[in-house]
């Protein structure tokens, strides 16, 4: 009987809780079930799951199907302070998550104040990230 070694150059990254496996030349190696409609982000994966929970719960609150964000974090088994900073990251300008999506903006949902109108916050959100 003979044996055959096989050697792939690549390595294992984990990201936000996954693995990630990184082909010879740099780039992530995808899937065979990642194919057309199938949308990657290079954002930090943490940062852009915080974004889409945070819509997802905006979107829940908006629609009545909980009447508070206490309502929410007990059906989502979060803390309301969670639930709150979190939502203040659907407060950020469009652009700025866009560049979240891209990994080009690193945000941090502590620097929205409540109380400040949106025109104000994009502007000094903007000023604050460059």
């Amino acid at each position: 009987m003979t044996s055959v070694t096989v050697v792939v150059p690549m390595t294992i990254r984990r990201r936000g809780g996954r693995k990630q496996i990184i082909g010879p030349d740099g780039a992530p190696v995808q899937a065979r079930q990642d194919g057309p409609g199938v949308e990657t982000s290079s954002g930090d994966p943490a940062l852009v799951k915080a974004l889409a929970r945070a819509f997802r719960w905006r979107r829940m609150l908006e629609e009545g199907r909980y009447a508070s964000m206490r309502d929410l974090g007990v059906a989502e088994g979060a803390d309301r302070s969670y639930v709150a900073r979190l939502l203040r990251l659907t407060l950020l300008a469009p652009d700025l998550v866009e560049g979240i999506l891209d990994g080009r903006q690193a945000v941090d949902a502590n620097s929205i104040r409540p109380g400040m109108s949106i025109d104000d916050a994009w502007a000094e959100q903007r000023r604050a990230l460059g």
